[in-house]
């Protein structure tokens, strides 16, 4: 749990990040990370009714991208950016780790 994060629009809003989630491959789809992120859900309700969490684009976030919309998160509508910064249409970005959604949020409010 990333308390301050980076990502500008959870920094200005003091929204908590989800940050490197990761499951052992031979433990996943067995509810591993499910309960990893409900774990991170409670320890953010301390301190915000909203969390947010950002993964990457492509092939190899399948797994993880079907695990967040599945338990609400939802991305905000602002697009992508690459290292914190929005991508533009028409511009250039490299597909790696650091192409993410803009933000996923996740109201708390509606908590599982």
């Amino acid at each position: 749990m990333v308390w301050n994060s980076l990502s500008p629009p959870f920094c200005e809003k003091k929204i908590p990040e989800i940050n490197d989630l990761n499951v052992i491959e031979q433990f996943q789809k067995q509810g591993v990370g499910a309960q990893l992120l409900l774990t991170a859900e409670k320890t953010a309700l301390t301190r915000s009714s909203t969390i947010g969490i950002g993964f990457g684009l492509y092939k190899d976030y399948g797994k993880a991208q079907r695990l967040y919309f599945s338990l609400g998160y939802r991305p905000d509508g602002n697009g992508i950016s690459y290292h914190y910064k929005p991508v533009a249409p028409g511009s250039r970005a490299v597909v790696d780790d650091d192409l993410h959604p803009k933000r996923i949020i996740f109201s708390l409010l509606s908590f599982h």
